[in-house]
Parts: structure tokens; C-alpha cells; sequence
């Protein structure tokens, strides 16, 4: 392993207690990004998003997507087409949040 041309030599030998958090010259022994050990039980992170929400918002796109592409294709319109598929998508978000659960 090559040593760090910059970073001088330590004075004082490691020590050999793996449970030392500072060596002989006052340095950390642990890298800086390492983490302490874990504890035992790891604190679960609550989810970005909760799957009932990502259904119910991706069921409500695909509706809305799909209902905005038949109205374009029945009126020739984007406008039309535009604005149902976001009216679509709203009242399905607000339906399907009450059925599915």
C-alpha cells in the first residue's frame, strides 16, 4: 500500500485496541465518512412515498393519460384533450384514494 507523499509519518505506533476511537497523536483512528457500528436495531426510514399514494396516483395518470388520448382522437383538439385528461386524473385520484384502502 503506498503511503500519501503529503501526509507525514504518525509519531507514536497504533494502537492495538480495536475499540479506541483516537490513536497515540490524537488522531481518529476510524475514517471520517465510516459510520459508528450499528446498535442492534437499525431505525427504519419511513418511506418517500407510501405505496397506497403511488398506486392511487399512478392508477389516476394512466386513467387520466388514457381518456386525454381518446378525446383527442374523438375532437382533434389538444386543448379538449389537455384539459380532460387533467380533469380525469383529478377525480380519479379523489375516487380511487376512497376505494382503495
Amino acid at each position: 500500500m503506498a503511503r500519501d507523499p503529503h501526509h507525514p509519518l504518525p509519531a507514536h505506533a497504533e494502537p492495538t485496541n480495536p475499540h479506541s476511537a483516537t490513536t497515540a497523536s490524537g488522531r481518529s483512528s476510524r475514517p471520517a465518512a465510516q459510520a459508528p457500528p450499528p446498535s442492534g436495531t437499525p431505525s427504519p426510514e419511513p418511506p418517500f412515498l407510501p405505496l397506497h399514494t403511488a398506486v392511487v396516483l399512478l392508477t389516476a395518470a394512466f386513467i387520466g393519460t388514457i381518456m386525454g388520448g381518446l378525446m383527442f382522437l374523438t375532437e382533434h383538439s389538444t386543448p379538449k384533450a389537455v384539459l380532460t385528461g387533467l380533469t380525469v386524473t383529478g377525480a380519479c385520484t379523489i375516487a380511487l384514494r376512497k376505494m382503495i384502502r
